[in-house]
C-alpha cells in the first residue's frame, strides 16, 4: 500500500491529522447546501443573469480577500486565521441564506462568503506545512474526498424536498449547516497548533502592519514568475477553477430547467458523481500520480470534457436522459477528482515554502480574478440557452489539454 491514501491516513500526525479528520464536517455542512444554491435562488425569484452576476461578485470578493489572505495569515497565524474566517465566510452566510427572500440577501451573503479565500490560504498552510512532502498529494486527495461526503446524504435531502418542497427544505439545511460548521471550527481550533513556519512568520511580522506586509508583494510576484512550474500550476488552476464554478452554478439549472428532472431527484446525481470522485482518488489516483503529472492531467481533462459534452448534447425528450446524465456524471467525477487533486498538488509542490502564505495569496487572487468574469458570462449564456455555459466549459477544457501538451513538450518533469 506504499504511496496510497491508506498509508497516508495511517501516517497523519499533528495538524494534518486534525485538519483531515475534521474536514468531513465541511462537506457535511457547506458542501451539502452549495449544489442547490442556484435552484434555491431561482425559487426565490432570481433569473439566470442575476445568478451569474452574484457568482461574479463572489469571485471579485474572493479576489479582494485573496490579496489580503497572505498578510493576514502571516500576522495572525495559520490557526487563528482559519478559525476566524471559517466562521465569517461560512457560518454567518448560512444565517443570511436562511432568511433570504430577494436578490440583495444573496448578494450580501456572496460578498461575505467571498472572504473564504483568506481561510483557503491559512487552512492550506495549516494542513501541509508540517507534513512530509511525499504525503502532500495524498493529503490533498483526502481533503477532496472529505468535501464529497455530503452527496451521501442524498436520500435524506430527497425526502426533505419531497415532504417540505424546496424553499422550506433549504432553510432546514442552512440552519443544520450553521451548527455543524460552527462545531467544525471549534474542533479544528482545539486540536491544531500553530505551524513551525507560521510561528516564524508571526515573529518576522511582529510590529508590522498588514498594509506594510502587502506592499512586499512585488518580490513575491517575481518569485512566481521565475518558476515555470508555478506558472503552469497557476494556469491549470485557473482553467479548473472556471470549469468548476460553471458546473457548481449551472449544473442544477440545466438539469432541472432544460432536461426537466424533478427537484426531488436532483440529490441523487451528486451522489453518483461523488462516488466516482472517491473511487478515483482511492483506487486510481495513487497509481497514476507516481511519476510525471502529464498523463494524469491529460486523462483528467479528457474525462471532464467527455462528461460535459454528453451533458450538453442530451435531448430534452430523450427516453434515456437519466442514463445519459448518469454517464455524464461518471466522466465528470473522474475528471473532477483528478484535476482538482492535481491542480492543488501542483501549486503545493511548486510553492516556495518560506513565502508560502504570500505566494498562495497571490496565486489565489489571480485564480479568482481570472475566474470572476466567467460567472457573469456563463449567466448571460445560460439566459440564451441553458446548454451554452457547458459549451464554454468544453472550450476551456480543450485549452487545458493544449497547455498541458505544450508544457511537457518543453521538457518539464513535474513529479510528486
Amino acid at each position: 500500500m506504499n504511496n496510497s491514501l491508506i498509508s497516508t491516513i495511517k501516517s497523519l500526525r499533528g495538524n494534518p491529522r486534525a485538519c483531515i479528520f475534521t474536514e468531513p464536517m465541511w462537506g457535511l455542512s457547506i458542501g451539502l447546501i452549495l449544489p442547490y444554491a442556484s435552484v434555491y435562488m431561482l425559487a426565490n425569484g432570481l433569473v439566470d443573469s442575476q445568478i451569474g452576476f452574484i457568482a461574479m461578485i463572489m469571485m471579485l470578493s474572493q479576489v479582494f480577500s485573496a490579496f489580503w489572505g497572505g498578510p493576514i495569515t502571516d500576522k495572525l497565524g495559520r490557526r487563528r486565521t482559519t478559525a476566524i474566517f471559517d466562521f465569517a465566510a461560512f457560518c454567518v452566510p448560512c444565517l443570511i441564506w436562511f432568511n433570504a427572500t430577494n436578490f440583495w440577501f444573496f448578494l450580501g451573503a456572496a460578498i461575505l462568503c467571498g472572504s473564504n479565500m483568506v481561510v483557503v490560504n491559512s487552512y492550506n498552510c495549516l494542513l501541509i506545512e508540517d507534513a512530509e512532502t511525499e504525503h502532500i498529494t495524498g493529503i490533498k486527495s483526502l481533503s477532496v474526498i472529505s468535501s464529497q461526503l455530503s452527496a451521501f446524504y442524498a436520500p435524506i435531502i430527497a425526502l426533505l424536498f419531497a415532504r417540505l418542497t424546496l424553499i422550506p427544505a433549504m432553510k432546514v439545511l442552512y440552519i443544520y449547516a450553521f451548527f455543524v460548521m460552527s462545531t467544525k471550527v471549534l474542533l479544528c481550533y482545539r486540536f491544531t497548533r500553530e505551524t513551525k513556519m507560521g510561528m516564524i512568520r508571526q515573529e518576522e511580522t511582529r510590529g508590522k502592519s498588514i498594509f506594510n506586509l502587502a506592499m512586499g508583494y512585488g518580490g513575491v510576484i517575481k518569485i512566481i514568475l521565475s518558476s515555470r512550474g508555478t506558472i503552469f500550476a497557476l494556469a491549470i488552476s485557473i482553467l479548473v477553477g472556471i470549469v468548476m464554478m460553471i458546473n457548481n452554478t449551472f449544473w442544477q439549472v440545466i438539469v432541472s430547467q432544460k432536461l426537466l428532472v424533478p427537484i426531488r431527484f436532483l440529490p441523487f446525481f451528486p451522489l453518483l458523481r461523488a462516488s466516482m470522485v472517491i473511487c478515483f482518488l482511492f483506487f486510481i489516483g495513487p497509481r497514476i500520480t507516481r511519476g510525471s503529472f502529464k498523463g494524469p492531467l491529460l486523462l483528467g481533462f479528457i474525462s471532464y470534457l467527455t462528461g460535459q459534452a454528453i451533458l450538453a448534447l442530451i435531448p430534452v425528450e430523450s427516453p434515456v436522459k437519466y442514463l445519459l446524465i448518469s454517464v455524464s456524471l461518471i466522466f465528470d467525477g473522474f475528471g473532477f477528482g483528478s484535476l482538482h487533486m492535481l491542480a492543488r498538488s501542483l501549486v503545493a509542490i511548486n510553492v516556495n515554502p518560506e513565502e508560502r502564505a504570500r505566494i498562495m495569496a497571490i496565486i489565489n487572487m489571480m485564480i479568482m480574478a481570472f475566474t470572476a468574469p466567467f460567472g457573469w458570462i456563463a449567466g448571460l449564456l445560460s439566459g440564451i440557452s441553458r446548454t451554452f455555459p457547458f459549451v464554454l466549459s468544453l472550450c476551456l477544457l480543450a485549452l487545458g489539454i493544449c497547455i498541458t501538451l505544450r508544457h511537457f513538450s518543453r521538457g518539464s518533469r513535474i513529479t510528486q
